[in-house]
């Protein structure tokens, strides 16, 4: 009987090893997204909050013992599995039916709100890699753009905790639109149309979007889905460009390395996407991918929220939280307003 070639075995070995060092984090950030899951489900409230909560509240298994390594690796690679995946549930066919005035406002008031942020965060005394994560963030589909805008941004000291804030503030600002929106929406007098419109224009997560929106009617959940996903289409050319133009212009991390011109995960959401768009992917296999995505993102939201040391988080200050209210206003009156002159 031959015996197995000594390479294969060392690279089996190799993974072996490896496997079990990232074991133990893995296992505990996904029991914190199950809880959070849990919670969030008995309780009604946003489980990407909840998770980063609970995370934060062990965070000390994400500072030292067995846990780091696969603490490290959820934040990171599952995270960006996860907004890989979340191609799958962009259809560009379905969108064009939103016409193209409606596509045309969506799209202007991503862009406008991203302007907007970068423009004036130096009010703020923030610099334009915060300014980009909030606006981004409020812009695009909230903790799941903050986590995705993160991953190419130039490191330094002080990135996670930027991200931190940043999920917690889209996400609690995302819950409060959640509750007004819909009574913003009744006393305007919006037809169920332009309701989904104004919600899925402006709200920042998709979670938030659907149950604002069917909390009106089911014409107004369909039509704020709709405009959410196309929102959350635009992250890929988003991350794209801002990739490529922090390649050449911003500072290297500081471990002197820049990102990839392309990342991995934007391939990942643009071939998905694509897929997506031609009914290439069955029904069934959408929906599970759709499923792995919403799980790996919690997971990695758990993760992220173990890596955080609360006090640092909370020193950002209030001009930070100043500055994602602004943001998340500016958007408001920007969908409000082309909305009006539309109709």
């Amino acid at each position: 009987m031959a015996s197995a070639n000594p390479e294969t075995l060392s690279f089996v070995e190799r993974h072996m090893e490896r496997a079990r060092e990232l074991f133990p984090g893995i296992m505990v950030a996904i029991m914190v997204a199950v809880a959070a899951k849990f919670l969030s489900e008995h309780y009604a409230t946003p489980a990407m909050l909840l998770a980063l909560l609970l995370g934060i509240a062990i965070s000390f298994l994400g500072e030292e013992g067995k846990a780091v390594q696969g603490v490290a690796f959820s934040a990171r690679t599952l995270l960006r599995l996860g907004v890989a995946l979340l191609g799958v549930r962009v259809s560009m066919t379905l969108m064009m039916g939103l016409g193209w005035d409606l596509i045309a406002l969506v799209v202007g008031g991503v862009l406008a709100t991203i302007a907007f942020g970068l423009a004036v965060a130096r009010f703020f005394g923030h610099k334009w890699r915060f300014a980009f994560l909030t606006a981004g963030s409020v812009a695009i589909c909230g903790a799941s753009a903050a986590m995705a805008i993160s991953a190419i941004l130039p490191k330094d000291e002080r990135s996670e905790e930027r991200l931190i804030f940043t999920v917690l503030g889209v996400t609690v600002l995302s819950t409060i639109a959640m509750i007004a929106y819909p009574i913003l929406v009744r006393a305007l007098g919006m037809n169920d149309v332009a309701g989904g419109v104004f919600l899925g224009g402006t709200i920042h997560d998709v979670a938030q979007v659907v149950g604002a929106g069917f909390s009106i009617s089911e014409q107004t959940g369909d039509t704020a889905t709709l405009v959410k996903l196309f929102r959350v289409a635009m992250l890929a050319p988003i991350v794209l460009v801002a990739s490529l133009l922090i390649r050449r212009f911003a500072e290297a991390d500081v471990d002197g390395e820049r990102p990839p011109i392309l990342p991995g995960f934007v391939i990942g959401f643009l071939v998905l996407a694509g897929a997506s768009s031609f009914g290439l992917i069955p029904p069934v296999i959408a929906d599970f991918m759709s499923q792995a995505s919403r799980w790996l993102l919690l997971v990695a939201i758990a993760a992220v929220g173990m890596k955080t040391n609360l006090k640092q988080v909370l020193s950002v200050g209030g001009a930070a939280i100043a500055l994602i209210i602004v943001e998340t206003l500016f958007i408001a009156g920007v969908i409000l307003g082309g909305m009006t002159f539309l109709t």
